[in-house]
């Protein structure tokens, strides 16, 4: 991590070189995103990766960097990230757990902790991402539910909107997804896509090999119009044939997002 240029050098542990002996740990996450610019590290501001690494060097004494199965946005929360770190602390993995929760800020709070190989790698070898949209459709707003579900009071068309979502299973070019281009293929292939109704919230469920930046915000915000009756199921299909950055949406809100989980080929305790 960078020293902040308030910092005082002699308060900062050095950072330790990857090439000495170390293990690797993973942990799962969840957080509430309000208030964090995103999960990837950023100077100056607020981030989840920041917070994690100080937690890190205050338990171990090591200035590690973090790496994450996936970048959530600004605003976005989390049930299941996965991170891994390496760390010469001979630590048992509910050390890490309790030792962590402890130096992190009440937002953040790591749900379990793995020893995993050296050649694991969060991000590469996850073969899906499970997230959350959480909506409340109801005329009033909630204030125990503030900056955790979108409002559309509305009403939304379920059916409608389910089988919209149809479409977008199977692989396709998601390019009219995202807000704007992106580098690298825009191909991604989505296992699930669906509208249930659970605990007064319609919640939308969205499984894929990888996502798109913006990809589920502005697909949510799509199926919303489609359930207002603004735009036609078929605009789905539209959009999808049509491979152009910009075209869905409007963006969903942020605070309505959550990644639940990072899916592997065996269990993070057999990796």
């Amino acid at each position: 991590m960078e020293q902040s240029k308030n910092e005082d050098p002699a308060d900062v542990c050095s950072i330790v070189s990857d090439t000495e002996q170390t293990s690797k740990i993973a942990l799962v996450l969840e957080y509430d995103g309000t208030r964090f610019c995103g999960f990837q590290y950023q100077d100056v501001v607020p981030t989840v990766q920041g917070d994690l690494e100080e937690a890190i060097a205050k338990l171990t004494g090591e200035r590690r960097r973090v790496l994450g199965a996936s970048r959530t946005d600004a605003g976005v929360h989390a049930w299941g990230q996965v991170v891994s770190f390496r760390t010469r602390a001979d630590y048992r993995p509910e050390v890490f757990v309790g030792g962590l929760n402890h130096y992190l800020p009440d937002d953040i709070a790591v749900r379990e902790a793995y020893r995993v190989r050296e050649e694991f790698n969060v991000k590469r070898q996850a073969v899906s991402r499970e997230y959350e949209y959480h909506i409340l459709n109801c005329r009033t707003r909630s204030a125990l539910r503030k900056g955790r579900v979108h409002l559309v009071p509305q009403s939304l068309d379920l059916e409608m909107m389910n089988r919209a979502s149809q479409e977008l299973k199977g692989s396709h070019d998601f390019a009219s997804f995202v807000t704007r281009y992106e580098k690298g293929s825009t191909r991604r292939t989505v296992h699930t896509a669906a509208f249930e109704k659970l605990n007064g919230l319609v919640v939308f469920h969205m499984v894929a090999n990888s996502f798109l930046a913006h990809q589920v915000r502005n697909t949510v915000g799509t199926l919303i119009q489609i359930g207002l009756g603004k735009l036609c199921v078929d605009h789905i299909r539209y959009l999808l044939e049509s491979k152009s950055p910009g075209m869905a949406g409007p963006t969903a809100p942020a605070h309505g997002l959550y990644l639940m989980k990072v899916n592997y080929p065996q269990p993070l305790g057999a990796m």
